[in-house]
């Protein structure tokens, strides 16, 4: 099992969350054009593991560590996110289109791994998926009115109809299944060619992670799998996820790929694996850690 603290997107351990504060706006500011963070970057020198860009910058930082009257007033929301280190963490979301501010520009999370601080970079993942939330919110969904926050805890209440909205967090079971020597991976149609990765979907109502896990890889691919074993678990901001890992034994079956779901499956042996998703992602962890796990046992 993996720690916690080796995984992006984790709360950082000196973070305090809350709602509200009085404070004048100083301190560290995650301001989004979109799905993009305002950040001040290197030149970009250092090597990417993901396929979806060329390299990562030199170093970045947080462009912002005060809320100036532009920002105060163009901003479409801001939200207050609590205390790192006691400082205030604020975030915020511009309009589509809006300029970067001064000295800074508009860059991706994804690129951002390993290079913005770690507890910045986990903190623009949390302030990421409330903003979104925030936004989805603003009106109620079962009446049609203007929804309201509250100071004591994160949601937004509708005051004609009382329904509450708290921020959403979907989960989904990610499975990695072992047979003698080699693991099973698969890739979506909306994966960088080449890139395999573990099972994974959504759990869905009146199920547990174990039922998930033996529905998903058996709709997936065809397969039936036995003796899960939990390895971790992972915030995942694209959009709300939080990502449940298991190492599984093959049980017998068939592959089958699930069609328009999976476009290819296949066994593959330890040292003739296929292109694999970035370390930003808790897949990279579990399939490094199973793979290695089995190679100690060789």
């Amino acid at each position: 099992m993996v720690k916690n603290e080796e995984l992006p997107f984790r709360a950082p351990l000196d973070f305090e969350a809350a709602c509200h504060s009085e404070s004048d706006g100083q301190g560290h500011w995650f301001v989004f054009c979109g799905d993009k963070l305002a950040v001040e970057l290197g030149p970009p020198e250092r090597p990417s593991d993901d396929p979806r860009f060329r390299a990562r910058p030199a170093w970045a930082r947080l462009a912002l560590q005060k809320n100036h009257n532009r920002l105060r007033s163009e901003a479409q929301r801001t939200l207050y996110l609590g205390r790192l280190q006691g400082v205030d963490c604020w975030a915020a979301e511009m309009a589509a289109g809006a300029a970067a501010p001064q000295g800074a520009t508009w860059e991706g999370l994804r690129p951002l791994f390993s290079v913005l601080d770690d507890d910045h970079f986990a903190l623009a993942g949390r302030a990421f998926q409330l903003l979104q939330w925030d936004r989805d919110h603003q009106f109620c969904g079962r009446c049609g009115a203007r929804t309201e926050p509250k100071k004591e805890e994160r949601v937004r209440v509708c005051p004609a109809c009382r329904l509450s909205a708290y921020p959403r967090v979907a989960p989904a079971v990610m499975a990695l299944v072992k047979r003698e020597k080699q693991i099973l991976l698969a890739r979506s149609p909306h994966f960088p060619p080449g890139m395999y990765s573990a099972l994974a979907g959504f759990v869905e109502p009146g199920e547990t992670l174990e039922q998930c896990l033996a529905r998903e890889v058996a709709e997936e691919v065809g397969v039936r799998i036995a003796k899960p074993r939990y390895f971790a678990s992972q915030s995942w901001p694209f959009p709300h996820s939080l990502m449940i890992a298991f190492v599984c034994e093959y049980a017998g079956g068939e592959l089958k790929a699930q069609e328009a779901e999976i476009e290819e499956v296949n066994w593959f042996d330890l040292l003739h694996l296929p292109k694999l998703p970035s370390k930003i992602s808790i897949a990279r962890k579990l399939i490094d850690a199973v793979c290695q796990e089995m190679e100690e046992q060789t």
